[in-house]
């Protein structure tokens, strides 16, 4: 991708500084290069980048991954790895620079004057200590309290970021939180030391749209009142545009734009930014949203394309005629009066026993899934929203027969799931396939690509070693993997890439039915475009039926025909996307859409 010099930046945030004395700066780099060493010599992942940050002020830096945000943060709190180095430049925290503090010195500013909210919670917390514990360790260390007190601050700050009954919740261990919670604990500690810059690194990239607003909103809300800069690191474009002052756009380590937040957004110079701006699932929604009230079909049908949604017409097609399967299929379904739907769910529930905190205690009935029905007819793409613990991943389960409804039934193509013998669920598993959210931890890190896509197929007893091989390698080019890539193992792959094999592994065996459980909500948005295109792709040239279980209603909007919007356990609102998303019966559905950044901004069509 070409640069010219009036695309590179657009209003450089620091052409306006005198100098790092300048009272309202809090932060300013300067011509920073980074550099990691390597077998084949220095790779340089930041190069001569220059960004300002002021008092009160929120600057993000969006791209997607590797494309050095993050590393240019982690030099900023001289957490870099070991064999990186900053090689060239300034990094000027208020009036020192932090490439000639000793690590002392760093280590003090780090404790006091930066703070730093991490993307992962779970990696980030200890797990065999108490959130309390953890919060006061880092009061004590730095010198803001002494033992004594401690905790009493602990207590302040958790509340402050919004955890009820804080003084309780010290006690308990990090498992005993959701992911907003814990991500709330982890806000707590950054801003313990009442910090002049907060880096906070992808802080609700994992997190369900309407947690993710509400801490957001915290965060904003305590960082105006303690004054404190924030830099924000995210890959939507769409949420820095909707909570940044400022927007500094990079790409394979350069800083390729930057600027105010709205005119990046209204007005982007570098195609980059453009690409981002088209990949984000949030702006994406947004587009299609503007198209269709302004009656702009051309706009609309290109929006559709880009993200591969199969828009109305598809839904129409699916439910036009019951012998209307996708070619290559016929033979194995059923030509009942039923038959265009493949899965029918009826009235299921899934109760779980939990067993209680103390020795003695009574274990208690807990409804995961309340009575839930619906269908999925051949060929479409039903997608399933809601909340962490919204029922919707159980759902996936039963259907997939990985748990097993307390009441209620699952038919596959006219057959009731479950009921049949050992031959028979192992027939089942031929037809129905998951991909999940996390490709890491669904790939045997120990098996090469080409073993872990050949795996259900040597399970499965298919064809000879040449049969095997030649499926792998057709696999790999649907999923647009190289052959040289089949002989890698998953830490060597980018996560995009991770999510392809683990979408290969799931067609080697021509399922009929893919459940996709999050199976994008790991990913930046521009690999997140791309697998989301690839799987509308094989949807329209295998003539699959995807159950797409996600958080994200933005996502829903770009691949989806039918909607179920489930709050604890129950269906509380379904129908075609377009419906749901411009008519929303529910406020609990509103709230969903409501809670998509950027819901709200004008964009350039």
């Amino acid at each position: 991708m070409s640069d010219t010099p009036e695309q590179k930046t657009s209003g450089t945030a620091s052409d306006s500084v005198a100098g790092p004395e300048a009272a309202d700066v809090v932060l300013r780099v300067e011509d920073l290069c980074v550099d990691f060493r390597t077998e084949n010599g220095a790779a340089r992942a930041v190069a001569n980048a220059n960004l300002t940050v002021r008092r009160g002020q929120t600057v993000a830096i969006v791209g997607e991954s590797g494309s050095g945000k993050t590393t240019l943060a982690m030099a900023v709190l001289g957490l870099l790895a070991s064999n990186g180095s900053v090689a060239e430049g300034h990094i000027w925290f208020k009036d020192e620079d932090l490439g000639k503090v000793s690590p002392q010195r760093m280590a003090q500013l780090r404790g006091t004057e930066l703070g730093l909210v991490p993307q992962d919670p779970m990696t980030n917390l200890d797990p065999i200590m108490r959130i309390g514990q953890q919060i006061d360790e880092g009061l004590i260390d730095n010198g803001l309290r002494t033992r004594r007190d401690a905790r009493t601050r602990t207590v302040e700050l958790l509340d402050e970021v919004g955890l009820p009954d804080a003084r309780r919740r010290a006690s308990q261990y990090p498992h005993e939180f959701s992911g907003g919670m814990r991500q709330r604990a982890l806000i707590a500690m950054g801003l313990s030391g009442r910090p002049a810059l907060l880096v906070a690194d992808e802080p609700t990239s994992a997190l369900d749209v309407t947690v993710q607003r509400g801490i957001l909103d915290q965060l904003s809300g305590l960082t105006e009142e303690l004054g404190t800069a924030v830099l924000l690191i995210t890959h939507d474009l769409g949420l820095a545009a909707e909570r940044a002052d400022v927007v500094v756009v990079m790409y394979r380590g350069d800083i390729v734009e930057q600027g105010p937040a709205r005119q990046v957004l209204t007005d982007p110079q570098h195609e980059y930014t453009k690409r981002l701006m088209a990949a984000a699932p949030s702006l994406a929604s947004r587009r299609i949203e503007i198209a269709r009230e302004r009656g702009l079909d051309d706009v609309l049908e290109d929006a559709l394309l880009a993200h591969g949604s199969p828009g109305s017409a598809e839904v129409e097609r699916v439910s036009e005629d019951a012998e209307g399967a996708p070619t290559g299929e016929a033979d194995t379904r059923s030509t009942s009066a039923d038959s265009a739907n493949l899965v029918s769910v009826r009235d299921v529930s899934k109760v779980f026993s939990i067993r209680g905190n103390g020795l003695f205690s009574r274990a208690k009935d807990f409804t995961a899934v309340d009575g839930v029905s619906l269908d999925i007819p051949r060929g479409s793409t039903v997608a399933v929203v809601g909340e962490s613990g919204s029922g919707k991943s159980t759902l996936a389960r039963m259907i997939l027969d990985i748990e097993k409804p307390t009441t209620g039934s699952i038919t596959f193509d006219g057959g009731l799931v479950g009921a049949g013998n050992h031959r028979d669920q192992i027939a089942y598993r031929r037809r129905v396939q998951p991909v999940f959210q996390d490709p890491y931890s669904s790939l045997d890190p120990l098996y090469s690509v080409y073993r872990a896509i050949e795996e259900p197929l040597r399970a499965h007893s298919y064809g000879d070693v040449a049969a095997r091989r030649a499926r792998v390698e057709e696999l790999a080019d649907q999923v647009a993997l190289s052959k040289g890539q089949l002989q890698r193992f998953p830490s060597e792959l980018s996560g995009g890439q991770r999510q392809r094999v683990a979408i290969a592994r799931a067609l080697a065996l021509s399922p009929e039915l893919v459940v996709c459980d999050e199976a994008v909500s790991a990913l930046d948005v521009v690999v997140q475009a791309q697998i989301l295109q690839l799987l509308a792709g094989l949807q329209e040239e295998l003539g699959l039926t995807y159950l797409f279980i996600t958080h994200d209603l933005a996502v829903v909007r770009q691949i989806a025909d039918r909607v179920l919007v489930m709050q604890d356990g129950r269906v509380v609102e379904e129908g075609t996307v377009d419906s749901v998303f411009d008519s929303p019966a529910t406020d609990y559905t509103r709230a969903l859409l409501d809670a998509i950044p950027g819901k709200d901004l004008e964009l350039a069509l």
